[in-house]
């Protein structure tokens, strides 16, 4: 590896790190420069991201808890109940080996879900519709079996392609009515679980490169820091429209 390539994935993994604590849509970036320019393997590939999604994850959670979003109506709940499903979706994923469609095809489904998240986010903040949801009006019985199942499919996901978590978890709680910087905080804490039980089946399977992680992890988790602070000094609208804008400019990468 030549210092001038292991520089630009350092440079990439910090940009990463600022979406993933800023928008919970960074992490995409990371995964696809491992694929693309990388000799590991799909499995090494799976396994280095998420060792470095989990410490991206922890670290993400801990800031916005100190900048209070968990003191959102029912954030640690939402946080606690999206983390257990999701664990369990992630594992059921990752035991399925049916495949229905080929894995392109998944590839695509996922992309035009992720894209068709985004435009609907823009379209209710340039809509000028009201960005509450019901979720906050729901019963807690109608609330805990949506997020319960915004959880299991969301580690599904995960489990069978290796992409989930924040990128999918953010879109889907501002859309039900979330606030922006709580809905990352939640993804946030999600993947910390979800990735981290990825991440030691990987190891198990001598599927992590560690210095490729260390490479990655490190300049990953100062743009963390770096994102949060960019996301409290940003017009929630604004950002709600960045969010809606980098899903539907992602989604291509994310279908090859």
């Amino acid at each position: 590896m030549t210092v001038e390539f292991a520089l630009a994935l350092g440079v990439l993994a910090l940009v990463a790190g600022v979406g993933i604590s800023a928008l919970g849509s960074g992490g995409v970036l990371v995964t696809v420069a491992l694929f693309a320019f990388t000799p590991l393997s799909v499995a090494a590939v799976a396994g280095t991201a998420s060792a470095t999604f989990a410490a991206a994850g922890l670290l993400s959670a801990a800031v916005y808890r100190r900048s209070g979003e968990f003191e959102y109506a029912n954030a640690r709940e939402t946080a606690a109940l999206l983390s257990a499903t999701g664990v369990a979706g992630a594992l059921a994923g990752s035991a399925t080996n049916l495949r229905v469609l080929p894995d392109r095809a998944f590839g695509g489904l996922l992309a035009a879900f992720v894209a068709g998240l985004g435009v609907l986010i823009v379209y209710r903040e340039l809509a000028g519709l009201d960005p509450t949801g019901w979720i906050d009006r729901a019963s807690p019985r109608m609330r805990r079996a949506l997020v319960g199942l915004v959880g299991i499919g969301i580690g599904v996901l995960a489990g069978l392609l290796g992409v989930g978590g924040p990128i999918l978890a953010v879109p889907v709680l501002v859309v039900l009515g979330v606030p922006v910087l709580a809905a990352v905080a939640i993804a946030q804490t999600q993947a910390v679980f979800v990735s981290g039980i990825a991440a030691a089946s990987y190891l198990a399977a001598d599927a992590v490169s560690v210095p490729l992680a260390l490479l990655v992890g490190v300049p990953q988790l100062l743009g963390v820091v770096l994102g949060w602070r960019i996301a409290h000094l940003i017009e929630p609208r604004r950002l709600r429209i960045a969010l809606g804008a980098t899903l539907v400019a992602i989604a291509p990468a994310i279908a090859l």
